[in-house]
């Protein structure tokens, strides 16, 4: 196992679940996951479009979409990580189209399924994004009772929390964990930052003062597990480190795990670079952010173990 890869550790949740399906289990997240399920003693479905060719832990067996109410029937809990990558092209109308649909139609279809059950899973962990809070324009704490904002993330987000809610009154506890940027060994936006400025090529984005509210991956699997496990998690829940920096302290922070300068240029000069290559994405997703908070986790006493950018930049890299 990678040494930034999630382990096998047990949290705060007490019995096992069981078992257990996740939607969405081939992605990043989704794959540290069923790892850290099968490893915890569960028994894993994994809802996949391509059960033919989707490669699992031992352990855990993939099943297609085309009967969810049978992979649910008598299962313990539900984790729905299914969607696109927000990030993986430029956002045209069509691909807003898709990025959508990939969250809000398998939501449905899984509520649809916990419907026709006469067994229903108890939990319904189903993810969301702190795309909601969408731009915050100064270091204002953001918590899970900040307002969403406005442009086409917090619609998105919006609409994915909103097609998981009417499980709640199918009498299934239905928690909302709103996913920072997860930081992982391999994949996700870590290798994508550090790249350039392995080569000497790093540089902050716009201004450096838009929040980056991040994550470990192996914190981010060990609180889905226990948002899951333990009863008192319920609605939005901020997946996030208990220490959102601004952009330009993580790059300061990356530069010098790696030894490296970055590179003084202008932020007028990135801006307009990432405004022209990537449009709407990369205005939304790079160059705005906001410093948000987990306060419902740190309430309900997760116990983080990677709570500052310095450690979880020294695990991973």
């Amino acid at each position: 196992m990678a040494h930034g890869e999630a382990f096998p550790e047990q949290t705060a949740a007490g019995p096992g679940l069981g078992r257990v399906v996740v939607a969405g289990g081939t992605g990043l997240v989704g794959r540290a996951l069923v790892k850290t399920l099968v490893a915890r003693g569960a028994e894993v479905a994994v809802l996949t479009r391509r059960p033919g060719t989707a490669v699992l832990p031992p352990g855990a067996k993939a099943l297609g979409w085309e009967h969810p109410a049978l992979a649910l029937e008598g299962a313990g809990a539900v984790f729905n990580l299914a969607g696109e990558g927000i990030a993986d092209r430029r956002w045209t109308s069509s691909r807003k189209r898709a990025l959508l649909q990939s969250r809000v139609a398998p939501t449905e279809d899984l509520v649809a399924a916990l419907a026709a059950c006469t067994r229903r899973p108890s939990v319904l962990v189903n993810a969301s994004a702190i795309g909601y809070y969408g731009a915050r324009p100064d270091d204002t704490p953001v918590s899970e009772a900040s307002p969403a904002g406005a442009g086409f993330l917090p619609e998105l987000c919006q609409a994915w929390e909103a097609a998981a809610l009417p499980a709640v009154e199918l009498g299934v506890r239905v928690v909302l964990p709103r996913i920072g940027v997860v930081l992982a060994e391999q994949g996700g936006a870590l290798p994508k930052m550090a790249r350039p400025v392995r080569l000497y090529a790093g540089a902050c984005l716009g201004q450096g003062r838009q929040g980056l509210s991040w994550i470990h991956l192996r914190d981010l699997v060990n609180l889905l597990v226990e948002a899951a496990a333990n009863p008192a998690w319920d609605g939005p829940v901020n997946a996030t480190a208990p220490e959102p920096v601004s952009h330009a302290v993580f790059m300061a922070l990356l530069a010098k795990r790696l030894h490296r300068p970055l590179l003084p240029i202008p932020g007028f000069l990135t801006h307009a670079a990432l405004a022209l290559a990537l449009g709407e994405l990369g205005r939304e997703l790079l160059l705005h952010g906001a410093f948000v908070y987990p306060g419902k986790a740190e309430a309900l006493d997760f116990p983080f173990r990677f709570p500052s950018p310095e450690a979880a930049l020294e695990d991973l890299l």
